[in-house]
Order: C-alpha cells, then sequence, then structure tokens
C-alpha cells in the first residue's frame, strides 16, 4: 500500500511543482493586465445557472453562483469533449462548513467565476446524493495527497480521468498551497501546453486506484483479528478525556457497539469502560445539544466541548443504537434518557410528513458557524432571571469571557457552549437535601431557554430524504423500542419503513437513493439496501410482521443479483445496471458511517439464522474473507466489520415465541428478552393459532407449538435446541443465562 501511495505521490507532486512554477509566470501577468477582472464585483448582477432545475439543496446553494456549474451528466462531458476543456469537479454537502466558505470566497467570486468558465466545464456534486461518484474521487484524493475531506476538488479530463485533486482551495494563494485565482489559469496553460503530461498523469492514477480496489481472496477471519481491534482501539484510546485520538474526535459509535460484543465475548472489564467513560463525556461536552438535544458532527478538541456544529441523521441514529445497547448492559439510566432526548429531537425537527427522515441540519446560520447555539451570561440573566441563571451557569459551565473561541483570532468572545463537568448521575446522587428543587429549576430553565432559542434564526435543513441513512434511523428507533420497550418508536419506524416500501422500491425489489419534493430518484447505492435490510430485520424482531422480513429478503435477493463481486468476493457500491464511471468501486471501511459490506455480512447471517438458509450463512463467509488481508492488517478501521465478524463466530441463537402476540405472557417475555443485551440472538415469533406466514419463511418453525395453551419459548443454540417450556420461572432462568459473560 506505501508503495503504491508513493506512486500515486511522486504524479501528483509533478503536476504541484509544474502549478507552482506556472503561478510564479502568471502572478506576473496577471498583474500586468489586470483590467481583464471585474472591478466592482457587486455591480454584477446575480444570476441562474444550470444547477436551478436540481432538487438537492446543495446544488441549489450554488444555483445563483456567477460559475457556470452543470450537474453531473452526460451533457457536461459532451460540452467538455466539443470545446477542448478539462472539468472542474467540486464535490461537497449542504451542511459542510469549508464548502460554505470555498462557495463565499470563490464561487460568488466573478474574477474566479470568469477564469473558471473560461478554464473549464464546471461540475457541481451533491456526495449525499452521489455517493458513488463522492467515493471514486475521494479514494483519488486519498491516494494522492494522504489527506480527504469536503470540499473535494478534482481536476480531470472530459473522459472522468482526474490529475489533481484537493479540498478546500482558498482563493488567493498562501503558505505554498495555489488559490485559485492563480490555479485555474496555471492549469489552463497547462491543458494548453502540456496536455500530454497531464493525459499521462490521468491515466497512471486511474489505473492505480482502480487496481489497489481489487483485493485478495482472503482466509476464514478468526479470533485473533477481534483481539486485535480491540488492542488497536485501545490503544488510541485518550485516558484524560475518553474517546479515541486527540483532535478532532469524532463519536464512531461501531466503536462502542463493536466494543461491547467484545466485552460480551470476553468479560475484559476495560472494553466496557472505555464505552462507558466515552459515553458519559460525550453526554457532558459541547458536542451533545444540552438545550435542544442532538449530537453535533464532530469535537474539534480533545475535552469534546467545542463541536463542529452540524447534525447528521446519521450520527443520531448510530449513537442512539450505541446508547440502548449500553443501558442494556449497564441499566444507567443517562444512557437511556439521551436516546430518548435524541428521538425526541428527530420527532421535532427532522421528520416528515411521508414518514421519512431528513438528512442533515447546518452548522451555519447568519452566516456565522454556531451562531444559533450560544450563549452569553447577559442573555441567560434576561430569559431566567438571575438567581435561577447563576443556578444554571454553575451547572453548565457558562462564564462571563464565554468558553467559545473565535476561529481566526483564537479569542475568547464572550458567548458559550453550555457543557457539564459533572454527569446528571453525579449530581442527582449528591446528598443535597433540596437537589430534587435545583433539578426541577435546572429542567425549567432548560425549557426556557429552549423556547427563547427556537425565535432565532435557526440552521439550514437539508430536507432531502436518504434511503441509507433512514435504513440506520429504522434500526435506531427499533433498539430503543426494545430497550425501552415504548411502542411509540415501533409506529414511527413502521411509518418509516412503509414510505421506502411503497415510494422507493420497484416490484422486483430496486430502490431509489434520494426523495424529496415528491420526486424519487437516482438508483440506489449499496449501503441504501444493506442498512434499509438492517432496519427491516430488527423492525421485524420488534413488531413480528411478517411483511418486514419478507421484504428484507426480496430486497437481499437484489443485491446477491445485482451488486455481487462474483470474481473477488465482496459487494460492489454500484450495482450492474448503474451509470459507468472510471472503475467500480468496493469498500470495507467503516468510517463515519458502517460500510455496505460490513452491514451485508450481519445481515446474511442474521437473514441465515432467522431462515435456516445456509446459502446465505456461506455467503456471509465467502463475502468476510474477500476483506481479511485488507481488514487483518489495521482492524481499528473497521469496527462493524469486527461485529459482523464477532457474530459469525458466535454460536447460532435463535429464541422462538408461540403464543397469541397480545397476551400479558407474551408481552412479559418479549420485554425480558429485549431488556437484556444478547447481541448474537435472532428473536421469531409464531402465532400459536397459525394466524401468521413465520413457518414458510422459518420451516424449522413448522412444528413448534404452544404447550396445555400457554405460551411456549423454543430456545436452540448451536444447531441444538433446548426442551420447549411454557414455565416463566424456567423461560426466564434460561434467557438470563444467556446473558451472562
Amino acid at each position: 500500500m506505501q508503495t503504491r501511495n508513493t506512486n500515486y505521490r511522486q504524479l501528483h507532486e509533478r503536476v504541484f511543482q509544474d502549478l507552482i512554477e506556472y503561478i510564479l509566470v502568471f502572478k506576473n501577468k496577471l498583474e500586468v493586465g489586470s483590467d481583464i477582472l471585474t472591478k466592482d464585483e457587486d455591480k454584477v448582477p446575480k444570476q441562474k445557472n444550470r444547477l436551478i432545475g436540481e432538487k438537492s439543496p446543495y446544488l441549489l446553494q450554488h444555483a445563483h453562483n456567477p460559475v457556470d456549474w452543470y450537474p453531473w451528466g452526460q451533457e457536461a462531458f459532451e460540452i467538455a469533449m466539443k470545446n477542448d476543456k478539462p472539468i472542474f469537479l467540486s464535490i461537497g454537502y449542504s451542511t459542510c462548513h469549508w464548502c460554505h466558505v470555498m462557495e463565499k470566497e470563490s464561487f460568488e467570486n466573478n474574477n474566479v467565476a470568469q477564469f473558471l468558465n473560461e478554464s473549464f466545464i464546471c461540475v457541481k456534486v451533491d456526495r449525499e446524493e452521489r455517493p458513488d461518484i463522492d467515493n471514486i474521487y475521494m479514494s483519488v484524493c486519498q491516494a494522492l495527497t494522504g489527506r480527504g475531506g469536503w470540499p473535494l476538488t478534482i481536476l480531470m479530463t472530459p473522459e472522468k480521468k482526474p490529475f489533481y485533486a484537493a479540498t478546500y482551495i482558498p482563493r488567493e494563494s498562501r503558505q505554498g498551497m495555489p488559490g485559485m485565482l492563480d490555479l485555474v489559469p496555471a492549469i489552463r496553460d497547462l491543458w494548453a501546453n502540456k496536455r500530454s503530461e497531464l493525459i499521462d498523469s490521468s491515466e497512471a492514477i486511474t489505473s492505480a486506484v482502480s487496481a489497489y480496489g481489487k483485493q485478495d481472496h482472503g482466509t476464514n477471519i478468526d479470533e485473533k483479528v477481534l483481539h486485535m481491534a480491540f488492542q488497536q482501539i485501545q490503544g488510541s484510546f485518550d485516558g484524560e478525556y475518553a474517546g479515541f485520538g486527540r483532535a478532532p474526535k469524532f463519536p464512531t459509535p461501531h466503536h462502542l457497539t463493536f466494543l461491547l460484543r467484545y466485552w460480551k465475548r470476553t468479560g475484559n472489564p476495560n472494553a466496557l469502560e472505555m464505552v462507558e467513560r466515552t459515553l458519559d463525556a460525550m453526554l457532558m461536552g459541547g458536542i451533545y445539544d444540552q438545550i435542544g438535544f442532538g449530537f453535533h458532527r464532530y469535537s474539534t478538541d480533545r475535552q469534546w466541548l467545542v463541536p463542529h456544529f452540524e447534525k447528521m441523521l446519521y450520527d443520531q441514529a448510530l449513537m442512539i443504537v450505541a446508547l440502548a445497547e449500553t443501558y442494556q448492559v449497564t441499566g444507567n439510566p443517562e444512557y437511556g434518557n439521551t436516546a430518548k432526548e435524541i428521538l425526541t429531537y428527530l420527532k421535532r425537527y427532522m421528520l416528515s410528513k411521508e414518514g421519512g427522515f431528513y438528512s442533515a441540519e447546518d452548522a451555519d446560520s447568519e452566516g456565522e458557524e454556531g451562531k444559533f447555539y450560544l450563549w452569553t451570561t447577559e442573555q441567560l440573566e434576561d430569559i431566567l432571571g438571575k438567581d435561577d441563571s447563576v443556578l444554571f451557569s454553575d451547572l453548565f459551565n457558562i462564564k462571563p469571557k464565554g468558553n467559545f473561541v473565535e476561529e481566526h483570532t483564537k479569542v475568547l468572545t464572550g458567548k458559550n457552549i453550555p457543557h457539564m463537568t459533572k454527569s446528571m448521575n453525579e449530581i442527582t446522587s449528591s446528598t443535597s437535601e433540596h437537589m430534587e428543587d435545583i433539578m426541577i429549576s435546572i429542567e425549567k430553565s432548560r425549557r426556557k431557554l429552549f423556547n427563547a432559542r427556537e425565535k432565532r434564526i435557526h440552521p439550514l435543513k437539508d430536507d432531502k430524504i436518504l434511503t441509507d441513512w433512514n435504513g440506520l434511523a429504522i434500526v435506531a428507533l427499533c433498539k430503543a423500542a426494545q430497550a425501552f420497550s415504548e411502542i411509540e418508536y415501533v409506529k414511527i419506524a413502521e411509518n418509516a419503513a412503509d414510505f421506502f416500501i411503497t415510494k422507493m422500491t420497484d416490484n422486483n425489489g430496486k430502490m431509489k437513493h434520494r426523495y424529496r419534493e415528491g420526486e424519487a430518484a437516482i438508483d440506489a447505492f449499496l449501503e441504501d439496501y444493506a442498512f434499509f435490510i438492517w432496519g427491516l430485520t430488527e423492525l421485524y424482531q420488534t413488531n413480528f410482521k411478517e411483511k418486514y422480513l419478507e421484504h428484507a429478503l426480496k430486497i437481499n435477493n437484489y443485491i446477491m443479483a445485482h451488486f455481487i463481486d462474483n470474481e473477488n468476493g465482496g459487494f460492489f457500491h454500484t450495482s450492474d445496471e448503474a451509470e459507468e464511471l472510471i472503475f467500480r468501486s468496493k469498500e470495507v471501511y467503516d468510517g463515519a458511517i458502517p460500510s455496505g459490506n460490513s452491514v451485508c455480512i450481519l445481515n446474511l447471517l442474521k437473514l441465515a439464522k432467522i431462515t435456516a438458509d445456509s446459502k446465505l450463512e456461506d455467503m456471509a463467509h465467502t463475502t468476510m474473507k474477500a476483506f481479511t488481508s485488507k481488514v487483518s492488517s489495521a482492524p481499528v478501521g473497521y469496527t462493524q466489520f469486527m461485529s459482523a465478524a464477532d457474530l459469525a463466530m458466535n454460536e447460532s441463537l435463535e429464541i422462538v415465541i408461540v403464543g397469541e402476540l397480545e397476551s400479558v405472557d407474551t408481552r412479559d417475555i418479549i420485554e425480558f428478552i429485549n431488556e437484556r443485551f444478547i447481541p448474537g440472538k435472532v428473536l421469531l415469533f409464531k402465532d400459536g393459532n397459525g394466524k401468521d406466514r413465520i413457518s414458510d419463511i422459518a420451516a424449522y418453525t413448522k412444528n413448534m407449538e404452544m404447550k396445555d395453551g400457554r405460551v411456549t419459548v423454543h430456545i436452540c443454540q448451536n444447531h441444538s435446541c433446548k426442551l420447549p417450556s411454557n414455565d416463566m420461572d424456567t423461560i426466564k432462568g434460561q434467557i438470563e443465562a444467556l446473558t451472562h459473560i
């Protein structure tokens, strides 16, 4: 890998050095001939470009730029060939802070726009709408520069082959980094005079990055890799402030859910301690919205104090899963309360009338990052009164000088991010005889501040509805419904699932990726199918309606038919019916969200246990083997994969309840099971009066019946079934034994 990356970077450095050389020449030319530039930019009227007809909120944000943007499509590439121009590809998303900065600095600047329009065909892509395009060109950027992020800038030939990659580019050059006003004319000259070198570089880069994606066949993964993953996570753990690494710090909830499974497997107390300490630190920190709930994207510092303020649907969903599972393990009410608060936030702000969830809320409002979330001591006193503001300020560390530092000057602004230095458990366990009154006052103050904040200008909401992120939201709702016995969450999950089944899926199981303003569009990607199957599988195990399980199996069949790599194993990111890009990518890295391949393995294993279909289990193991070499080298980057591998190494465990679903005993035993952390189980329900179809899906349940007309539980473990029981104490004893480590 190191050799390949070195080769990529040598190609990139060659282009970069040429740019620096040409920029020195062009800087002089521009200073002499600066009369070609617009003198008074404010007098140039705003106009519409080709993005005005798009649905993406991100693309629409750029629809009035003076840059002559094209959406990704055949028209742009045909015109590039006809006009003999390279492509300037800019990829971002609507709630990306630095995307906003680059737009304001460069894409709204008439001088930059003039250069871009003369030199390139400019293409804008919303990475959330087209993760296939983003996945490929981000791989290029990471290979060439050793880093990635958004905005992503790619310069490429009309044949879509890249020769230069960068992330944020300033308007003017600084600190050895070419700015847009220097970069664009230099590239134009290179394209005119050294095109053969650029094309040679683009061919070599495309070939090298494409080849790197073809992994070798591996061997069966073993328990040693789980131990290695734990050791690497432990090595990155911040012993002082919790979390992993230094700064910036991301929630990375699939680290936490893997650690719970590792603790369950080994009994190692350090695994559980890392989970609890990390959750406690995040729950107290500024990364959590203490006033209106929900997690911000990440913390810019080690202490979890100053977040990047955007809120993403997938972060909320994955954190709910981690909190619900940790609650099952520990019984700590703080984890349960926080999961419920996040769900309150999602219901309040992110739930559409159609039943799906919106994508994100921006970090910025009124042109400032975090403005919506910050408070001064004067504001608190005006809203709460002197006594209550003092109490609230003491608990949430509100200071007269502030705790929020201005990004450029590094000076305190007088504004505060509410955060705690003591957990609610520590506070409520105080011996103060007035503690109950104090907590009532604190909650009243929080509500007053919330109501006052509602009158502020809200950050922009990205109201597109994405299948993959909603799949995670359905998983979260079901995990919460199970852990907290909350029927409301089941209803919301059902409404979301029904929306995607009816509006986003055809009769063959083919899905769409994005819905907005009544339009379902863009063929779905691997994560869409994988995450939605995961959600449907959890939904069946929550409400026991076979239609959701049947639909999960249907779209799983679609994946098997259209995404599988029959030559090298695993699943491609795009189907065999999708637009052809420069290569067909295949990913297993578990980044901000889990990879489609990691979740596909989990789904295949779960569906195999439910249906007793050995072909599904074989496919899960084949997929794991395809990535073993890559994963084994650094398993800390593949913790969702590790959770799937842990499931594969577990003894099979099927719990089948036979009875009447609404009877008191049935509900009691279901709640008893769901209160406990048993990650290897699948839970099935069979109607004792034969009113369901589960025996058609799971044939091994055909002869399972109620005993003496009472709810009866059949527990099968490692392909062997215990004697069925209808005695509640016996059943609970058997289930309790499954939770022991």
